[in-house]
């Protein structure tokens, strides 16, 4: 029997980015990195973000300290994901780390689901911010 999941409250100034098309279980942590990390449209309020959260179902499965925006194509993709520059256009990527265990600990396999409206597109969310 699954136990139940628990929802999470966020207390860091954070962004939820539902990755859902990009998921894949058992994916290494660089191609999840890479995954959340762009290509986002995203206003200029992702400058006060400290942590990303990599949703999938409602789900947290991974945490990031921001410590960069750049614009979208910028950067090198480690895990060898391509973009597509002419997408790119007026879209944002971040660069960071994986978050510290603490931060883990606290939003890894919570739910979000509160935190987005029912029947919202939008991949991004902020909190705190």
């Amino acid at each position: 029997m699954q136990r139940p999941v628990s929802s999470v409250a966020i207390t860091n100034s954070a962004i939820l980015i539902r990755i859902p098309r990009l998921y894949r279980a058992g994916m290494s942590e660089v191609a999840l990195y890479d995954a959340t990390r762009g290509i986002w449209k995203i206003g200029d309020r992702r400058d006060n973000a400290k942590i990303a959260l990599a949703v999938v179902n409602g789900l947290v499965v991974e945490a990031y300290e921001i410590h960069q925006w750049h614009r979208a194509g910028t950067t090198a993709y480690a895990s060898g994901r391509k973009i597509d520059l002419a997408q790119a256009s007026g879209r944002w990527e971040f660069t960071g780390k994986v978050a510290s265990a603490g931060t883990r600990e606290k939003y890894l396999q919570r739910s979000v689901t509160e935190y987005f409206r029912k029947g919202a597109a939008n991949p991004i969310r902020y909190v705190n911010i």
